[in-house]
């Protein structure tokens, strides 16, 4: 059924007790509405990770002209460069998104682009977990020597996992209607 005055929708619709008229996300929006909507709402949460993966890639970079580099060991250094890879990594995958709707915007693939867009985050965000990781095990070694940083890094590490994941597949899970 059909409101008075609505107009064609490509995606099914259904009549609520109100009247109006719904898509099968139960929001009254067509499909690049739908796109539009997702792509903003994941250009916001890109724009907090970048900032973060942004600050720590900076200051990565300026380690290796400080003084007290050249006296680190040979593990260090080498979590060192693994962190710095890691971050540039994550730099690349974070910003990835703001490059690709430059790129393609105008072409009408913004459903696909948003897509693309999302993997691109999820890789990101896998990559940031990895960086701060790495930057946390290299600073608590360099700071205190002491043969319980890896499990303070496990522990930091479980707390990062159980925010970005376990809690938002658990709500997902609990609240999803299928």
């Amino acid at each position: 059924m059909k409101a008075s005055g609505a107009t064609e929708r490509e995606e099914p619709l259904t009549v609520s007790k109100s009247g109006a008229e719904l898509n099968e996300w139960g929001r009254n929006e067509t499909k690049e509405e739908r796109a539009d909507r997702k792509w903003g709402e994941l250009i916001q949460e890109v724009r907090v990770a970048q900032t973060g993966v942004q600050i720590l890639f900076g200051f990565l970079l300026t380690v290796v002209f400080q003084q007290k580099y050249a006296s680190l060991e040979h593990t260090d250094k080498t979590i060192y460069i693994v962190t710095v890879i890691l971050g540039a990594a994550a730099t690349g995958a974070l910003i990835g998104p703001v490059s690709l709707h430059r790129l393609v915007s105008g072409q009408r693939v913004k459903a696909e682009a948003v897509e693309v867009a999302s993997r691109m985050t999820y890789v990101g965000l896998a990559l940031l977990l990895a960086t701060m990781t790495s930057s946390l095990l290299l600073i608590l070694r360099v700071a205190t020597h002491n043969e319980a940083v890896p499990w303070i890094v496990t522990g930091v590490v479980a707390w990062y996992v159980l925010c970005w994941y376990v809690i938002p597949l658990w709500t997902r899970h609990r609240h999803s209607p299928d």
